[in-house]
């Protein structure tokens, strides 16, 4: 990427770690809350490890008395998620479990083929 104020002389590019932001954590939290206002749910089971989810966590849990836990799949927890479903739950889940519970990487409905994607 490029320097936003490169030294004259200096390097005028910087190597980087692109992240995306896919909105994936919004579109968790929205439906952790319309479902839990729907009354759709005892107990959520979210298989995250991203911070971001501590408010909808504890709007769920004091406004609407419902349960959330969290798998985690990574290996060093989110500190502000294991508190924040504290005492209900918090387990670390392994890469090895989460790929056998996976659908396979072709499926096919009436409509054709489809494909999960390489980088999933």
């Amino acid at each position: 990427m490029p320097l936003a104020s490169p030294s004259p002389g200096g390097p005028q590019t910087v190597r980087v770690i692109r992240t995306e932001e896919k909105g994936s954590d919004v579109n968790l939290a929205t439906f952790l809350l319309v479902d839990g206002f729907q009354d759709d749910y005892e107990l959520a089971i979210i298989v995250s490890n991203d911070s971001d989810l501590e408010e909808p966590i504890k709007v769920v849990q004091e406004k609407l008395g419902l349960q959330i836990a969290i798998l985690n799949p990574h290996r060093n927890p989110s500190w502000v998620l294991v508190k924040a479903v504290l005492p209900t739950g918090y387990r670390r889940i392994w890469r090895s479990t989460l790929r056998v519970c996976q659908f396979p990487d072709i499926l096919e409905d009436k409509d054709g083929i489809f494909t999960k994607p390489s980088n999933w």
